[in-house]
């Protein structure tokens, strides 16, 4: 991704015009290496990506294949940078015109058209707006300080809020603008937006882009066509690349990183807040006892996780967030390997004798090839499980999301930070008043539920930084302690770019893709 510097954020403010989220905004074609060749630039641009999903709903889908996808063809009002999580006007026209502490106009960029044609209005916003925050919807807790959304002609939106909210800005980022007269099912399958790119088809295995050329924003595709490949496994992706097939790709396999940088290949690693989890549904004994979803942490030597399945590339937890993240805490507690610790509070506990259960995982590879030893470590301690690994796909709507699920554990990834990196959002994801409490942890309206939200409402109405980061810190203690779904490690993102391809790249430390901001080699 390239780095919105001062220069670039005023050219941006001049034109008055929006861009998507971070990287490569001109893309080149697919064997783009050739035009460090001095050669003319191929129409296609062509990507590997990890993940896969065909919910490409931009108002809902949290996949981390539709999300990046979607940054290139559907633009919200403010975009996010995500080497800085810098905001930049993208469907607006500068900056929020503020009213009050609880009232803004925005105003939206001049000519601004969908792929169709179609002239993008204020009452697009509104509809959008309805959308985001559906009932279902993972972002109404994300998005609930707004009290209502209303157009004022075509081209300027009022948004009025409950209280004085101090992310406004960056929260936009979360609803994407779509076209009113486009249903759900439509958008849900291939959506239009008002991006630099618009979809062409959407299959399981290839996501096909072209040049949008209704788009008068400042990140104009530079080349007709992008495809991505969809391929979660991770030796299909490097072969592609080590080929020379490939001109990006995403979620570089640590042990990979020399065969691709001798095949051609820069690599670029960035700290993110990227992770494996372990989830817990607190209904189901022993684990509705925090100490033994704690003996669980206790019992996974994470340092060797991260030493032999990672090849070194993630950070140890000292809190819900990474180290390098501004409002970062060290929590209450830190785990590293203790098998006695977790004995110990097995017993505290009541437990007697040992469990058996099953850990569920998901198919990623980096997440199968974690379990093994976490079987291990486990057992140690006196918790015997199986491993049962499946699509994600499947394994949320068969196992977890049922009111009567019956699992105990699910060990997965997640990345949030996609989303925003400000401390409240990305506890709200995993702690707020959505699914992933309503069932998947089924610890919505617990005791320490309510605690943790009553630290947080109280952040968000703090006066002052210094008063909003000390509730932060007390809620990253209560999630240590509490630890309903909570992160083994932060990993290390990479991506691979093929020499010679852009003259201007940099890698984003979140899951996915952004080919907005980059620039090709001439």
């Amino acid at each position: 991704m390239v780095k919105v510097n001062a220069k670039l954020k005023a050219a941006v403010a001049a034109v008055l015009a929006g861009g998507m989220v971070v990287a490569m905004a001109g893309c080149g074609g697919g064997s783009a290496a050739n035009a460090s060749k001095g050669t003319s630039v191929p129409d296609t641009i062509t990507a590997e990506v990890a993940y896969a999903s065909r919910d490409f709903m931009p108002s809902t889908t949290s996949g981390a294949l539709p999300k990046s996808a979607n940054w290139h063809v559907v633009e919200p009002l403010y975009s996010l940078d995500y080497t800085t999580y810098d905001t930049f006007p993208a469907l607006a026209k500068g900056e929020p015109q503020k009213v009050s502490d609880t009232e803004y106009i925005v105003t939206l960029r001049d000519g601004a058209k969908f792929s169709d044609g179609t002239p993008v209005k204020a009452s697009d916003v509104v509809s959008s707006y309805k959308r985001s925050t559906a009932e279902g919807s993972l972002f109404i807790s994300m998005l609930d300080f707004i009290d209502s959304v209303e157009a004022k002609g075509d081209n300027q939106v009022d948004f009025k809020l409950k209280e004085a909210f101090p992310m406004f800005e960056k929260r936009l980022a979360l609803m994407p603008i779509v076209p009113t007269d486009k249903s759900d099912a439509e958008l849900k399958k291939m959506p239009t937006g008002s991006g630099p790119w618009k979809y062409t088809s959407i299959t399981d295995q290839q996501v096909n882009f072209e040049k949008n050329d209704n788009y008068n924003g400042t990140y104009p595709a530079q080349t007709k066509k992008m495809v991505w490949n969809v391929n979660i496994d991770d030796t299909a992706r490097v072969t592609a690349m080590q080929a020379g097939k490939t001109d990006v790709m995403e979620n570089v396999p640590a042990k990979a990183m020399q065969t691709l940088k001798s095949a051609g290949s820069d690599i670029q690693t960035v700290q993110g807040f990227n992770q494996a989890f372990i989830m817990f549904n607190t209904k189901k004994k022993p684990f509705d006892d925090p100490r033994v979803r704690q003996a669980v942490f206790y019992s996974i030597d994470t340092k060797k996780l991260i030493d032999n399945q990672l090849s070194g590339q993630a950070q140890q937890i000292t809190s819900f967030l990474p180290e390098d993240f501004a409002n970062h805490h060290k929590a209450k507690n830190v785990y590293t390997k203790d098998t006695a610790k977790a004995k110990e509070l097995l017993q505290e506990a009541g437990v007697s004798g040992p469990i058996k259960t099953t850990l569920y995982t998901t198919d990623h590879t980096w997440i199968t090839q974690l379990a093994p030893q976490i079987k291990n470590d486990l057992a140690e301690s006196g918790i015997d499980v199986d491993i049962q690994s499946m699509k994600s796909s499947a394994l949320y709507p068969s196992i977890t999301d049922k009111d009567d699920a019956d699992f105990s554990m699910v060990l997965a990834p997640g990345d949030p930070s996609v989303f925003g990196d400000d401390p409240d959002l990305l506890m709200n994801w995993w702690y707020g008043d959505n699914v992933w409490t309503k069932q998947r942890t089924f610890w919505n309206g617990s005791k320490s539920y309510n605690e943790l939200h009553d630290l947080m409402n109280k952040a968000l109405a703090a006066k002052t930084d210094d008063e909003r980061q000390d509730y932060w810190n007390q809620c990253y203690d209560l999630l240590s302690e509490q630890v309903p779904l909570y992160p083994l490690f932060h990993r290390k993102v990479s991506t691979a770019v093929k020499k010679g391809v852009f003259s201007e790249y940099k890698a984003m430390g979140t899951t996915g893709l952004d080919l907005v901001q980059a620039k090709l080699a001439k």
